[in-house]
């Protein structure tokens, strides 16, 4: 119980003594009287006074007893002077704060261990999920010099407001990451984390919204509920309602509702483009209830996504992420074309869907195994087919996390990073002007075991 919970309880409790003691007056004046004739002079004990609830000294004179009870619990003892009275300091909203977050904690971390072991389940043991988890906590391991410091700004920073609530379904929260300074509406980029359609989560984008926040960019990183918890089209609407939260909502965090970007990594890019192109096709159709228009996002960012499921089902059961499983993820094999942007946009029944989408540009690393690069490659050229405006620009070398983790925690200068921010402040000259004098981002791990962590990864 609170230091202010505790004072709300003994101020009522005071208030029903003081009701009993108007109700009883008489009857209180007549023990008064006798305990003043027995009590010695001298003053009665503090504690004793305490257990009253007042500091008064009794005596034997009718003028005492006429007294107003209220009156003598703030008078003194043996003096007219006043005792001030104490006041209860409040707890710190960040003390609050902290046990808001540990208790969100625990309640996620129970949530995601239960799914967890529903998903084994799914999976069941064998010796290639065996050593793809053994690999896969080597590989963090050597990244943790990173992690600590990016969770450390995750959970202490003032610039992160942790899980703001944007619906009413599970998972249904976002973070936001704030610049230092508000002196005018912000560009916002609205991003989908990846993580298999399994084990995504918001504070996965804790690394890109702190480094974009430098750059007087803000970043919401939206939560979304993952299998078994929900399947893809749970994510979709998950995605799409979060979107739609910003859209109508940033203006009140600094945001600026005319320059929100949308962005997606790996499965979050899948997700996040699903999404746009289901509103696209709700305007195309004319329905009514539209709460967010894609005409709001500027332009659509897709790191290491993939675009078609029908071409990835038996990619993904080779590296272990098995037929059976990936299905139940989709909602069966007849639904694999309906989540699949890249078949979606050549369906004649969508109308001029593919003519409102914004300007989409896809980053992909051409090592990437666990998305190949065509995934993208064939997304790209599918959209400039049907005249849609869209860039594919390829990183060679690059693997799945290299763009989105293994080069941020790298820091200094790359390419990926600086185009984004280009084009976000494209029109902006103050802006830009401020991204050429920036500082290099600053080193979180040492070279060595991002090499390591390299050669190990499971992705």
């Amino acid at each position: 119980m609170t230091s202010a919970h505790l004072f709300s309880v003994i101020s009522f409790t005071r208030c029903l003594k003081l009701k009993r003691c108007h109700s009883t007056n008489n009857t209180l004046r007549h023990h008064h009287r006798n305990l003043t004739a027995t009590m010695p002079s001298s003053d009665p004990a503090p504690n004793r006074n305490r257990s009253f609830g007042t500091e008064s000294k009794l005596s034997g004179n009718d003028q005492t007893d006429a007294k107003p009870l209220l009156s003598r619990y703030s008078s003194s003892s043996g003096s007219s002077k006043q005792m001030p009275r104490r006041r209860v300091p409040d707890k710190p909203d960040m003390r609050r704060s902290y046990s808001r977050d540990i208790g969100h904690a625990a309640a996620e971390t129970y949530m995601i261990t239960r799914l967890t072991i529903t998903l084994l389940r799914y999976l069941g043991v064998g010796y290639r999920w065996i050593t793809r988890l053994a690999a896969l906590g080597f590989y963090a391991a050597l990244l943790m010099p990173g992690f600590l410091q990016v969770a450390y700004y995750y959970f202490f920073s003032s610039q992160v407001r942790r899980s703001i609530v944007y619906g009413d379904q599970p998972r249904n929260r976002l973070d936001l990451y704030l610049p230092k300074t508000l002196d005018g509406p912000k560009p916002v980029v609205a991003f989908v984390t990846g993580g298999a359609w399994i084990i995504g989560y918001k504070a996965w984008g804790c690394l890109l919204g702190q480094q974009l926040a430098e750059r007087d960019i803000i970043v919401a990183c939206i939560d979304y509920r993952n299998f078994p918890q929900g399947t893809i089209g749970d994510m979709v609407a998950d995605a799409s309602q979060g979107i739609s939260f910003i859209c109508n909502n940033i203006s009140e965090f600094g945001g600026d509702p005319n320059r929100i970007y949308l962005m997606g990594q790996s499965a979050g890019a899948h997700i996040s483009a699903c999404a746009l192109l289901e509103q696209a096709i709700r305007e195309a159709k004319g329905e009514e209830g539209i709460s967010w228009s894609v005409s709001q996002i500027k332009a659509y960012f897709g790191l290491s996504g993939g675009y078609n499921l029908c071409k990835l089902v038996d990619h993904f059961n080779n590296r272990g992420l098995y037929r059976a499983l990936f299905l139940s993820m989709m909602e069966g094999e007849e639904s694999l074309q309906s989540f699949s942007p890249e078949l979606r946009i050549e369906d004649p029944s969508i109308g001029n869907a593919v003519s409102l989408l914004p300007p989409i540009i896809l980053f992909h690393g051409t090592a990437d195994y666990s998305i190949p690069s065509s995934a993208s490659k064939d997304f790209a050229a599918s959209l400039q087919r049907l005249g849609a405006q869209a860039e594919l620009i390829l990183f060679d070398g690059k693997t799945h996390t290299d763009l989105f983790l293994q080069d941020p925690l790298r820091g200094g200068k790359d390419e990926m990073f600086s185009h984004l921010v280009a084009v976000i402040h494209a029109g902006d000259e103050e802006a830009l002007a401020k991204d050429a004098t920036a500082p290099p981002r600053r080193r979180l791990v040492p070279e060595v075991l991002l090499r390591m962590a390299s050669h190990i990864s499971p992705f």
